[in-house]
């Protein structure tokens, strides 16, 4: 099935499900999960004193093409206009060819401190010395992974010395520490179980060999082994709205794009604005990630501190305008652990249906890490094009506009016809939504 519908958001909800089970390997089963599911007896058994189910929208985000291949992105997002912004930038892209996407392979990071160490270079050589027999042992607690081609290749001793400035320095000691970091390919799988079961296995075999005790043994969500990266390209006629005449499309185009850049530039220089810059990116990426079953909260971390990995907090992303080719050209790179076995998938519906619908992007961890870099790439580019022309409050706002009338009350075809006052009136606020509902139920 194309991943461009045209008029999609127009259909109930009834007829959108009909188009997929039309055009999409989903069954029944699958189009009654988005509908039901996670059930409360299996909730119970997911997590401590559960009481109920919480819900999220899920919505599709259309037109994606990435590395030639059209995808429908199912995404788990409350936020208004997430869904309709991706949708929109991957429109723009796909006329231009759509997304290259690749990832690195799935390398993790488990570590095991190691306290007290009189003497570090010494301790360094032995465990470099042992390293062979080491990874053997690691090895033993991770056999499913080294069944699938995994498992541990690598150990890294690392010397932290005190901390002598920075936030909190003072409450450092001068006491030596160290660090093994234990590199483990978890294939398919985001791979934190495994990680930490590797850790902790292999913790007194490394105290035997330093002579000294371990403490914490963990993974580390900082993943910059198992980085995903998306680059697309949109004309400058592309990047106008509708009713620029064709004349004027090209030259209006490339003054947008270079709009962008600046936007961009703004994120590449300061903190301050990065920070909402690559939040936005995550607006995205967590809705897939949700939606997938993935641990949005450790890409979330992992992201954040890549984008500080060279002294200074900056952008995820990058934008340049190539005027021989009459393009706007972007890319984004981000840690990405994500899996597509185990976790949430065995065990949750609505997540096995999700994944379902992502046909080969939810094959290998690989192509799913690759599939959310376009996701943050067209999100953020999305939300720089707004900032950079009308601002970012009218489309945003126009589809808060239902959020409001939804509190205020209304219901069925009410809600968009007070969201459209809302919008014509540029008022947003709750008890002006009672008045046009009262008013609209009055004339009715």
């Amino acid at each position: 099935m194309s991943s461009r519908i045209p008029g999609f958001y127009k259909l109930p909800v009834s007829e959108r499900h009909a188009r997929l089970a039309a055009g999409t390997s989903l069954d029944a089963a699958d189009l009654d999960a988005f509908l039901q599911g996670l059930s409360p007896d299996t909730a119970d058994h997911m997590v401590e004193n559960a009481v109920g189910v919480f819900g999220l929208p899920l919505g599709l985000a259309l037109n994606f093409v990435i590395n030639d291949q059209p995808v429908i992105v199912p995404m788990a997002v409350e936020e208004p206009s997430v869904v309709a912004a991706c949708s929109h930038i991957a429109g723009l892209a796909r006329r231009s060819g759509g997304f290259s996407a690749e990832a690195d392979p799935s390398h993790m990071v488990g570590q095991v401190q190691l306290l007290d160490v009189a003497d570090p270079e010494a301790v360094r050589a032995r465990l470099e010395a042992q390293k062979p027999a080491l990874l053997e042992q690691a090895n033993t607690f991770c056999e499913g992974l080294v069944a699938r081609g995994g498992g541990c290749f690598d150990l890294v001793v690392r010397i932290l010395p005190p901390l002598t400035e920075g936030p909190h320095a003072e409450l450092d000691s001068d006491r030596p520490m160290m660090v093994v970091d234990l590199l483990i390919d978890t294939k398919d799988a985001m791979g934190a179980n495994a990680v930490n079961s590797v850790a902790e296995g292999i913790a007194p075999a490394l105290e035997e060999v330093a002579g000294h005790r371990s403490h914490l043994r963990i993974l580390s969500n900082l993943s910059d082994r198992r980085c995903a990266r998306a680059t697309m390209r949109i004309a400058f006629a592309d990047l106008c709205k509708k009713d620029v005449p064709a004349a004027d499309r090209e030259g209006r185009g490339r003054e947008i794009a270079e709009s962008i850049v600046e936007a961009y530039r703004f994120a590449a220089r300061d903190p301050y604005r990065a920070c909402t810059h690559n939040k936005g990116i995550l607006n995205g990426v967590d809705a897939v990630a949700i939606a997938t079953g993935n641990d949005w909260r450790a890409i979330e971390a992992g992201a954040h501190a890549h984008a500080a990995r060279g002294g200074r907090y900056t952008s995820l992303t990058w934008y340049r305008v190539l005027d021989d080719a009459g393009v706007l050209e972007a890319g984004i790179e981000l840690p990405m652990a994500v899996g597509t076995v185990g976790g949430a998938t065995r065990v949750h519906p609505t997540v096995a249906a999700c994944r379902k619908l992502l046909g080969p992007f939810a094959a290998s961890a690989a192509s799913l890490a690759g599939l959310l870099a376009a996701v943050g790439l067209s999100q953020n580019a999305a939300a720089l094009r707004a900032l950079s022309t009308e601002g970012i409050q009218r489309g945003h706002m126009s589809l808060h506009a239902r959020q409001v009338a939804l509190a205020a009350g209304a219901s069925g075809e009410e809600v968009d016809k007070v969201a459209q006052v809302l919008t014509a009136e540029t008022c947003f606020r709750e008890n002006r939504a009672r008045e046009v509902l009262n008013d609209l139920r009055g004339n009715a």
